[in-house]
């Protein structure tokens, strides 16, 4: 007896060839985009543009910026509710940026083992 094989199959290996092409590509453009992306420096202010924190796309913190006038000895609470403030801005803007500039290249799509250079 011969073993029968659905319609179109067998037949699609050139489009498997294109598929791991097309992945391989986009792989590809993620790790040069990661690359951009971690060298990338943005600052965010807060308090009223009393601090400013630099920080880079690996979301490691640069520097921060303390005006003096914010400098209160009697006040390190509101010191300290201002740096986390400061801090967790500036995390938060490299995560979406990081996420809108990868999206435009996956189109949104989560691909074990792509989706670990997010």
């Amino acid at each position: 007896m011969k073993a029968r094989l659905p319609k179109g199959v067998g037949a699609g290996q050139p489009n498997m060839q294109s598929m791991i092409k097309q992945a391989q590509k986009m792989q590809e453009d993620m790790t040069n985009l990661q690359e951009d992306l971690d060298a990338r420096e943005y600052e965010v202010n807060a308090g009223g543009g009393v601090v400013t924190v630099k920080i880079n796309g690996k979301m490691e913190i640069l520097s921060i910026d303390i005006k003096p006038e914010v400098v209160d000895p009697d006040d390190i609470e509101t010191m300290s509710d201002i740096l986390v403030a400061a801090v967790n801005e500036a995390i938060k803007k490299v995560s979406e940026i990081n996420s809108t500039e990868m999206g435009k290249i996956t189109g949104g799509l989560n691909v074990p083992g792509l989706s670990g250079l997010l």
